[in-house]
């Protein structure tokens, strides 16, 4: 696996380099072609919290965990275990609908199944409407006037389907569809 290890508001040392890349290669087992994949660590300390986001770049999908913790090794062995557990819900998610593209990057076989694990995630509530042409200033408030933390809309200047949110980091973030609504 290909390293790029990044430091905000702290530097990367070289014990904290070398930690990073020791338990990250407990995961090297479950890639094929291991040269190829690529993942990204961003160590990152705000006050007294430590994070830790991990983004695997895989050729179906990118793999991503983000976690905080008052210890910065508590905080990379919680995000690989999250990433982890990532991999085993996809592996029983592709078992039951019999797709195999993903499965040809990751090892499954390496994934214990964890017995008493056969929660299955339910669909709860569905819910649709009409999507208004608008601009982003109309779609913010209009988010939180609802309290939502995102607001999926119709951008009005360019027609295409668009999703507002909160940032976790202070401020607002959009997600728009490339393609434009025929």
């Amino acid at each position: 696996m290909k390293y790029q290890i990044i430091g905000k508001n702290i530097q990367v040392t070289d014990a904290i380099s070398s930690a990073i890349k020791k338990k990250l290669s407990r995961m090297d087992k479950f890639f094929l072609i291991n040269d190829d994949i690529e993942c990204r660590a961003v160590v990152s300390v705000h006050g007294e919290t430590q994070r830790v986001e991990i983004t695997i770049f895989l050729p179906q999908m990118p793999l991503r965990a983000e976690v905080e913790d008052a210890d910065l090794y508590a905080a990379i062995d919680l995000a690989i275990d999250k990433l982890v557990g990532q991999m085993r819900k996809v592996k029983t998610r592709m078992d039951r609908s019999g797709r195999a593209s993903f499965a040809e990057a990751v090892q499954f076989q390496e994934l214990e199944e964890e017995q008493g694990d056969k929660e299955e995630d339910v669909v709860v509530r569905a819910k649709s409407y009409y999507l208004q042409a608008m601009k982003i200033d109309e779609a913010i408030l209009r988010m939180e006037a609802l309290g939502h933390d995102f607001f999926l809309y119709l951008d009005e200047e360019d027609d295409r389907i668009s999703v507002v949110y909160i940032r976790r980091d202070g401020g607002y973030g959009v997600i728009q569809a490339e393609n434009p609504v025929a």
